[in-house]
């Protein structure tokens, strides 16, 4: 069975991604149980150039199929910040919680109906050769007042969801992954692998062939 790489150090994250491939023909597995430490620096100026840089570097490192993701959360009132920056919003090495603080610093007086943001997600797929495919998702919300609920990570405390009457940290993992970001990007990220999948063995098939008329 073919291996798709992770290229993540998020246990949550990878956990996600576990579940949302889930039944596809790859073994999958994360950077960490690959014992690669090598770290790729997200110098793109966009979510679609980050993930992309990090696909191509770890498929290349690791000569695998990789999958590499960069989440934003945009919001409204503060111009589509914290955007790409996101995950160093609040400085290189912040928690999860002191990002939450300072986005809820930053929106303090702002009233409830401008307080409307976007969670957005960009897949990149490359291969070891250096093709990419990239596929995104996107779920819109409100930042609530104050952060409520204890599954998720990131942003999802402060994610609420008013079509559900909860945050994304108050739903259950199926519920995420049926309405998240990541869970609308990942299956179109399955129709790619799927895809690619079907071509290789399409060429192994072709290469078979031809060894055959030898």
């Amino acid at each position: 069975m073919p291996k798709l790489l992770l290229a993540t150090k998020n246990a949550a994250k990878a956990r996600e991604y576990r579940l949302l491939l889930r039944g596809m023909p790859l073994e999958i597995v994360a950077l960490d149980g690959q014992g690669i430490q090598a770290e790729v620096s997200e110098t793109g100026r966009t979510l679609e150039q980050n993930a992309a840089l990090k696909a191509v570097a770890y498929a290349r490192l690791s000569n695998m199929l990789t999958l590499a993701d960069d989440s934003g959360l945009e919001v409204d009132a503060l111009g589509g910040e914290p955007g790409v920056l996101s995950a160093r919003y609040a400085g290189p090495g912040a928690s999860d919680q002191e990002r939450i603080e300072r986005l809820l610093k930053r929106l303090k007086g702002i009233p409830w109906e401008r307080r409307i943001a976007c969670f957005r997600c960009v897949i990149a797929i490359a291969t070891p050769e250096g093709r990419v495919e990239i596929c995104q998702g996107e779920c819109e919300g409100v930042i609530a007042l104050s952060p409520k609920g204890e599954n998720g990570f990131g942003y999802d405390p402060i994610f609420y969801l008013p079509q559900l009457d909860k945050t994304m940290a108050e739903l259950s993992i199926e519920e995420k992954n049926e309405i998240s970001h990541r869970g609308r990007a990942a299956r179109k990220a399955r129709h790619i692998l799927e895809r690619m999948l079907e071509e290789n063995r399409e060429k192994a098939q072709e290469g078979m062939a031809n060894s055959s008329k030898k």
